[in-house]
């Protein structure tokens, strides 16, 4: 093996911010009817922290910003989801 690897400017951990953020995001929009209220706050709080870093990122070259978009709606989506419901209680 002759050939060394060296890294590339795409190949940092900010590329998985995104994919990151959409799995949470999904889980947080998906959880909240599904009553799972405790990890869904969790999840849709981190998904948009996380899609917000992606989103930085992205813009500068680094991963894509589809995903942190993506991710960073369905977090918000959650988050806010799982407010009302409790809102609504009261």
């Amino acid at each position: 093996m002759t050939d060394a690897t060296t890294p590339e400017g795409t190949d940092t951990p900010a590329v998985a911010l995104g994919p990151t953020a959409l799995v949470l995001g999904a889980f947080s929009a998906a959880g909240t009817w599904a009553f799972l209220i405790p990890w869904t706050v969790i999840a849709g709080a981190l998904a948009v922290t996380f899609g917000t870093m992606g989103m930085h990122y992205a813009r500068q070259g680094m991963g894509r910003m589809w995903t942190s978009v993506a991710g960073t709606a369905l977090g918000a989506l959650g988050f806010i989801g799982t407010v009302v419901l409790i809102g609504g209680m009261y």
